[in-house]
């Protein structure tokens, strides 16, 4: 690719915005040229905007030190600077919905990390392995806000990673119930330890919001498109309780399942390796090239030791055994701030890409 399509992040100073721009340093297809945030940062050098407050573990990109940051509510400016932007803005849901439609209409494609969207039926909510053909919703989107290349898609909540593919990839022997707990890190609350001291040994078990979005998401995603709109699942009926940990980056997850279709071990096994989808598929550059491994260890998966599987792009999965009360029960563990949220939007805009809706204005 001669040219690079020019990238903008909205919310580019917030810690989901510093993984976009950490993890878009040398894309070998995008390239930051604008960052807009509060009108409190803008007029500032990015630098100095984040002031003491960079939070990834990786220096802050030379090349982005010195862009003048935008005010986010400039959409106007900040849309003619970019082919494309990826959203997270801290705002109430309805100014989000607001701004993130209002960047769409500019023709500028939104691919969102907000939940804002998510159960807007004409957008596409995807884990790009499991429902890429969802994106074909767009076209229904693009009429609604009358637009030629502009909409707006988003990604799943980081919560759903470390089990949703799992399941996905058992679909055939029938999941008909689960029980999840979560185990969620402090980044998912944009948080670390500095600024959560209170966290240090501590557990809280209670995220607001988060189970009902840690149930209804994955049925979404193995929803339907029928008549311009999509139409969640109906099945497998999911519970889940989620949990905040002392833990900086990773979810686990501890999943108990029924089927309906009795597979052995083997099977189960077979079929998350064998798991993949159309980003290994079209060789994405953020793709992980074996999207979930199995552990076979009994103390696996770690944080400590598999949090960064695939570059924080892949799914660990470990302890699958036979239970006394539902057929079998495992440990799934994903990278929140990765995977599950920067890293997922940036595969999403790889996808659209690769399916022709992102392309240079």
């Amino acid at each position: 690719m001669s040219q690079k399509l020019r990238v903008g992040i909205l919310g580019g100073t917030g810690m989901v915005g510093q993984r976009f721009i950490a993890l878009l340093e040398n894309h070998p297809w995008f390239e930051v040229t604008a960052i807009a945030a509060s009108p409190r940062s803008a007029g500032k050098k990015y630098e100095e905007a984040v002031g003491g407050r960079w939070k990834m573990d990786t220096p802050m990109p030379e090349a982005v030190k010195n862009i003048v940051v935008m005010n986010v509510n400039e959409v106007e400016a900040v849309a003619s600077k970019v082919d494309f932007v990826f959203s997270a803005v801290d705002m109430t849901k309805e100014e989000i919905k607001n701004i993130e439609e209002a960047y769409a209409k500019t023709e500028t494609p939104v691919v969102s990390n907000n939940s804002a969207h998510r159960w807007t039926p004409d957008v596409p909510m995807v884990i790009p392995e499991i429902n890429a053909e969802h994106m074909e919703v767009i076209e229904f989107q693009k009429q609604r806000l009358g637009t030629e290349r502009g909409f707006v898609a988003v990604k799943p909540n980081c919560s759903i990673q470390s089990y949703a593919p799992v399941l996905t990839a058992w679909m055939e022997f029938e999941p008909y119930e689960v029980v999840a707990t979560t185990y969620q890190a402090i980044s998912g609350a944009g948080k670390t330890f500095q600024d959560w001291p209170e966290m240090m040994g501590n557990v809280i078990p209670y995220i607001g919001g988060e189970e009902e979005k840690s149930e209804k998401e994955p049925l979404r995603i193995w929803g339907e498109i029928e008549n311009g709109v999509i139409v969640p699942a109906s099945a497998p009926v999911i519970t889940c309780q989620c949990i905040r940990v002392p833990v900086l980056n990773g979810h686990t997850a501890a999943v108990f399942v029924k089927f309906k279709k009795k597979p052995t071990k083997e099977q189960l096994i077979q079929k998350l390796k064998e798991f993949s989808g159309l980003p290994q598929e079209f060789a994405l550059p953020s793709a992980p090239k074996q999207f979930i491994q199995y552990l076979e260890e009994d103390n696996r998966p770690q944080v400590t030791m598999d949090v960064d599987y695939e570059n924080g792009m892949g799914v660990s999965v470990g302890r699958l055994r036979e239970d006394t009360v539902y057929d079998w029960k495992f440990i799934g563990l994903s990278h929140n701030t990765v995977r599950g949220a920067a890293g997922g939007a940036i595969l999403c805009a790889e996808l659209l890409k690769a399916q022709g809706y992102i392309y240079e204005k």
